[in-house]
């Protein structure tokens, strides 16, 4: 006999909310066994219920939900899911690799075991959304075919609001408030990983409420274009929330390998309120509206004909929004470089390099090889390329061991390896190659003017990836010598290190060009 608390979730679905949620701390004796956890069942309406029960035993059987696990919701455009591109924009990458775990990715874990109710219908909730179009709310109309089209992705704007609004009370409701109550994340980590979610949902509310006043009795919207210019001042609030997504991320993906915090979200995952989305999903949406904005209002302008009043508006607010975009995407990428220079774990001081600490963002990270078949996970900062090994700490969460000695950005000179290239001299071993002689995707990055730096030889996953970092490397050289050049001219540099001399002249992938320039 083992005593342990049983907890009955119960979540009323009534036109798409939430109504109650009912938690049952009765500590009745059960019989399991000794490793088993407390048991979070996510139940329906008592009338599904009651019907669920009357039902013949084959029908249950073909109602049973699907454990099974289903694909995420995005494809991953990245180096194989663990580089981000050098070209996207901060806020947009922040929410690419987090959502695709490009640095707390942990090994798929098997999930408890879940009793599961047989439903005899379906819930209100519906898995996905009715794509409704502005043209099924009326009954008729008298308007162009631009116009229509005007109305249309004006109409999906604002049911775009109506739809985040849902989306964000849902979260709270059926995932904060919950795990609060229920003690299975502390106040403290809930407020982590939710960071400012709730002060965002009055924010859209105000919009969808301005959005509705404008339209008129025949269910068309005039100008719309004041309004918006007005509002997206308020969207400032997004700096403080996407600045946080990379260390929400990392602890709950931390979270996780607690049964019980697992336990839960899979339970909520696999029920119909969720729409196969987990709970990161939901978390990231503010996010990819932030950014779906402009879209929507380039949209309306090629739709606004020249004599309408949003001709001078709309492209006012068009540019409110890139420039409010902007100012969230340079704060997240901040953000995301603080985090990830805070998790960098240094073993001796002369790895603790200026240009580390000096980086303001980062160009891309990932896992790399290395010519002993080791898997690295590889940091271009701005101004300095770090290689490391992911640990875990008890308190930090995941951290990175630094491995070798880093490479400043401005001394690095890079070399492409030809797939193919014959590995002489031990420059790749066995376990780099698969046993083979020849190497594929793979680049070599050495330092000019460092003392007992060996070059580092780095294996990509395929050869995309290694392009990427090839273009992401080279942006960097060049954009780190740029800066060093310029501040060789500063009058107050004039005592610069010698080995600078001539950095701006230098190629990017010759070994013959640095040892040139290296005898002058």
């Amino acid at each position: 006999m083992y005593n342990c608390e049983y907890f009955v979730l119960k979540i009323v679905h009534r036109l798409g909310e939430t109504h109650s949620v009912i938690c049952d701390h009765a500590g009745k004796k059960r019989k399991q066994d000794s490793t088993s956890e407390p048991v979070i069942r996510i139940i329906e309406d008592e009338e599904e219920e009651e019907e669920g029960e009357n039902m013949p035993a084959h029908m249950k059987d073909s109602e049973e939900p699907s454990n099974k696990r289903v694909k995420p919701v995005s494809k991953s455009n990245s180096l194989t899911g663990v580089i981000t591109p050098v070209k996207t924009p901060a806020l947009k990458r922040i929410g690419q690799s987090i959502s695709r775990s490009i640095s707390f990715r942990t090994d798929a874990r098997p999930l408890p075991p879940a009793p599961l109710r047989s439903r005899g219908k379906a819930s209100s909730f519906p898995r996905r959304r009715n794509s409704q179009c502005w043209s099924d709310t009326v009954e008729s109309h008298d308007l162009t075919a631009k116009e229509i089209k005007r109305q249309e992705v004006i109409y999906e704007l604002t049911q775009g609001e109506k739809q985040l609004i849902e989306d964000l009370n849902l979260v709270k409701k059926v995932y904060y408030e919950p795990m609060l109550k229920l003690d299975i994340m502390t106040e403290s980590e809930l407020g982590q990983i939710f960071g400012t979610l709730n002060s965002l949902i009055p924010l859209h509310e105000d919009l969808l409420d301005r959005l509705e006043r404008l339209r008129g009795s025949e269910k068309t919207v005039g100008e719309v274009g004041p309004t918006l210019l007005d509002w997206f001042p308020c969207l400032d609030a997004y700096i403080t929330y996407c600045c946080n997504q990379v260390g929400a991320k990392a602890l709950l993906d931390q979270k996780k390998h607690e049964k019980r915090v697992e336990h839960f979200l899979h339970l909520c995952q696999e029920s119909s309120f969720s729409r196969k989305l987990d709970l990161w999903s939901f978390l990231d949406l503010p996010r990819s509206r932030l950014v779906k904005y402009p879209l929507l209002l380039k949209e309306i302008q090629k739709c606004t004909p020249p004599e309408h009043p949003d001709e001078e508006t709309i492209p006012e607010a068009l540019d409110k929004i890139h420039d409010i975009v902007g100012e969230v995407n340079k704060k997240t990428g901040e953000a995301e470089c603080q985090f990830y220079r805070r998790g960098l774990m240094y073993h001796e001081e002369s790895q603790r390099l200026p240009e580390i600490q000096q980086s303001r963002f980062l160009y891309c990270h990932g896992e790399l090889k290395n010519n002993k078949g080791q898997r690295l996970h590889v940091f271009l900062f701005e101004l300095a390329v770090v290689l490391t090994r992911p640990g875990e700490d008890r308190d930090l969460g995941q951290v990175f061991h630094v491995y070798r000695q880093p490479l400043p950005n401005a001394l690095i000179n890079l070399e492409e390896i030809p797939d193919g290239e014959a590995a002489g001299g031990g420059t790749f071993r066995g376990a780099f190659t698969g046993g083979n002689d020849k190497v594929k995707n793979c680049f070599r990055v050495s330092s000019r003017g460092r003392s007992k730096v060996n070059p580092y030889c780095l294996q990509a996953n395929d050869s995309f990836s290694k392009q990427q970092w090839i273009s992401c490397l080279r942006q960097a050289i060049v954009q780190a010598r740029d800066r060093t050049a310029q501040t060789s001219q500063s009058p107050l540099s004039l005592h610069l290190d010698p080995a600078l001399c001539h950095i701006a002249d230098l190629s990017l992938s010759s070994d013959t060009d640095m040892a040139d320039h290296t005898s002058r």
